[in-house]
């Protein structure tokens, strides 16, 4: 399908702000996100006409479960400060599950990418898995996760800038890779993560914007496919590109990954010095 640069233009701009809108409502809105998001779960059976093979299936699952059920009641419960039954949404496992659902999220992808013959890009994914954050900063009470106490209860990531921004050119050459026809909207969404805390200059907030970006995304590929008609970036694909696209990421990973174990380790020495 040819189209007009122009059209990507203007349509992956208009998209970034769209979805720019709507992590800000989701994230002041947070009764009506998590009921959004539970009713979205009722488009189950639209899912069967888009979906093909184990992986779309896996990664909506994986993302709007998650979002409706763990953040959204989530942060009713920990903000609200709720009892009874919601008292099962205040420990830590809901924390420790959002943990583990963006690694899930991010192996997910690395497997793909080690079925297509991506490995240097596979490497780089197992290495974002590993350089997580989970800690609490040292001379900060601030967690390497938390439901915010205050208003509208956000949940903050304390991630490294430089996390994030390998965290989007590993994404974005995975999704160029397996499917390059969405690798034009699959930027928009990552643009806009990589943009909403820049612009609220809150780089705690990059985890909220990209969960809600990437659920609506997974959404509306989930229920109908808007994208190729306005976006259709698969005559971009070059298999040469994907081969040194995953050499680079790989080179910028590595160093990342050695950085962050000397990190961890002066922490760790730090943290057991006497005050």
């Amino acid at each position: 399908m040819n189209i007009p640069v122009w059209q990507y233009l203007v349509s992956m701009s208009v998209y970034i702000v769209l979805l720019l809108l709507i992590v800000e409502f989701m994230r002041k809105n947070y009764k009506f996100a998590a009921i959004f998001w539970l009713i979205a779960l009722l488009t189950f059976p639209l899912w069967d006409n888009q979906l093909d093979g184990w992986f779309r299936w896996a990664k909506t699952f994986s993302v709007l479960v998650p979002t409706a059920v763990i953040v959204g009641l989530g942060r009713i419960a920990q903000y609200e400060k709720r009892e009874g039954w919601w008292n099962f949404f205040r420990k830590d496992w809901v924390l420790w599950s959002l943990y583990g659902v963006l690694m899930l999220n991010i192996l997910e992808a690395s497997f793909k990418d080690l079925a297509l013959g991506n490995y240097f890009n596979a490497i780089s994914g197992f290495i974002l898995c590993v350089t997580i954050p989970l800690f609490k900063k040292r001379g900060s009470t601030k967690r390497g996760w938390a439901i915010g106490k205050e208003k509208p209860g956000d949940l903050l990531v304390y991630t490294n800038p430089m996390w994030n921004f390998l965290y989007t050119t590993w994404n974005i050459a995975f999704v160029y890779a397996e499917n390059p026809g969405f690798a034009a909207s699959s930027l928009c969404i990552l643009l806009a993560a990589e943009l909403y805390p820049v612009i609220k200059k809150r780089p705690e907030l990059y985890v909220t914007a990209r969960v809600y970006t990437l659920a609506t995304h997974i959404l509306i590929r989930a229920t109908y496919d808007i994208f190729t008609p306005i976006m259709d970036s698969s005559s971009f694909g070059n298999e040469k590109v994907v081969y040194w696209w995953g050499i680079i990421n790989f080179a910028m990973h590595v160093p990342f990954l050695f950085w962050f174990i000397i990190t961890e380790r002066k922490r760790k020495k730090n943290a057991k010095l006497p005050e």
